[in-house]
């Protein structure tokens, strides 16, 4: 991978950042690259309290806080933004506004590549919506200023719609990294992985075919249209 000027991360939640997309983001922290996290929420309304549950509804937005520093240092992001919006709402609030607090960064750290959810394509709300502010926040600049625009897609149709990725990163050499920062989100993974990490601990065998879907991660590059 080759060094971008700057990568700016624009998702909602912690462990958006890792979860399918840590990879991509070792190697560029690994080349060389600055990287900035914005996340909009502390995730304070998921579901998943850890398993075994060690959190509750007070403590979870403070444990996810932290899971999302580990998760940073783990990465080598040493700029985290937080936005301070309330999880699952984001899509009730002004995009323009929202957008208003991603154009400032922007324009502050002058990123060459921004990584978010491929809009309408992210399948949670918070996801569309806070990626749909920052296509917004993006095409206020001028031409040569925009960051391209790498989208993750996760609707099970999005080939179909979208056509096929047009960024794929092996992200063999960072692995270990990656599942580091998969882990760092103890509260998320442990419900959401179990069964995975239980798989790789059968047999050799078993971890090489999970690990082998891990290796790669794809993007598609978001159309900006004035």
């Amino acid at each position: 991978m080759h060094k971008e000027r700057h990568v700016l991360l624009v998702y909602p939640h912690p462990d958006d950042e890792s979860f399918g997309k840590a990879g991509s983001v070792a190697l560029y922290t690994k080349s060389g690259t600055p990287v900035t996290l914005i996340c909009g929420t502390l995730g304070e309304l998921g579901r998943n309290m850890g398993k075994p549950t060690f959190a509750n509804r007070e403590s979870l937005p403070v444990i996810r806080k932290k899971e999302l520093e580990e998760a940073c240092a783990t990465l080598g992001i040493d700029d985290l933004r937080l936005l301070g919006l309330r999880d699952k709402t984001v899509e009730f609030e002004d995009p323009e506004w929202v957008a208003d607090k991603i154009e400032a960064i922007i324009r502050e750290v002058k990123p060459s590549v921004l990584m978010t959810y491929y809009p309408k394509h992210g399948v949670h709300p918070d996801h569309d919506a806070l990626s749909h502010a920052a296509v917004i926040a993006v095409k206020r600049l001028p031409k040569e200023e925009r960051p391209v625009i790498y989208g993750s897609a996760v609707t099970h149709n999005a080939r179909d719609i979208i056509g096929q990725p047009d960024i794929t990163f092996d992200v063999t050499d960072v692995l270990d990294t990656k599942l580091a920062a998969m882990r760092a989100h103890k509260s998320q993974y442990e419900s959401m992985f179990s069964r995975m990490e239980e798989e790789m601990a059968k047999s050799p065998e078993a971890r090489e075919k999970i690990e082998a879907n891990l290796r790669t991660e794809y993007f598609w590059i978001y159309p900006v249209a004035d």
